[in-house]
């Protein structure tokens, strides 16, 4: 079955973690995603109203997720052939080494191990246009979807946040992909998770 989605992440959340490893895992295995790959940003949406917005403060105080949101921007848009590496890496450096994804050689580390040179990345990274790009992304996916966290699977019209519980299961994101068309269908949360 072909599958056509975006899929909202931020390096920060560890079912953007789940979802998104599974993601990679399944384009990797050929299994007929068609995917984009959407930066929703967790410091953004937790800026009190009438604060300006991340995309406007200097750099240094943009809070903890951004620059890896931007990173990621640069390889998705400049080097796509090592995003889903560069991707997977990142989630990994994160959750699994406890890694500190607001220091940039934490970042440059990344790319290198994505096979990418992590000078270019960092241009990229800096640029204003980058920055520009996060923030029309962003603003989209809640003016358009009302995205409020990650991870959102977007199908055409139809947004869904989803908590997968293990990081990489493609069965679970197929299953939860074939779900997002039944519109009448909105919440189902467990009262328990079971150990």
């Amino acid at each position: 079955m072909a599958y056509r989605y975006e899929v909202t992440f931020d390096y920060r959340c560890p079912f953007a973690r789940n979802a998104n490893l599974a993601v990679v895992e399944a384009v990797r295995r050929g299994r007929g995603h068609e995917v984009g790959f959407r930066p929703f940003s967790l410091d953004q949406a937790h800026v009190a109203e009438g604060e300006p917005p991340i995309w406007e403060r200097p750099p240094g105080e943009r809070g903890r997720g951004t620059r890896a949101l931007l990173y990621a921007l640069a390889v998705r848009d400049h080097f796509p052939e090592h995003f889903l590496d560069w991707h997977a890496g990142a989630f990994l450096a994160r959750h699994t080494e406890a890694r500190d994804l607001s220091d940039d050689a934490v970042l440059r580390d990344v790319a290198a191990s994505a096979g990418l040179d992590p000078d270019a990345v960092a241009v990229v990274a800096d640029d204003p246009a980058t920055v520009a790009q996060l923030a029309s992304e962003h603003v989209e996916a809640v003016k358009r979807w009302d995205v409020f966290g990650v991870p959102t699977f977007i199908v055409g019209d139809e947004a869904v946040f989803v908590r997968l519980m293990e990081p990489g299961r493609v069965d679970d994101l197929e299953r939860a992909l074939d779900l997002v068309p039944w519109s009448r269908f909105n919440e189902f949360k467990r009262t328990r998770i079971p150990n």
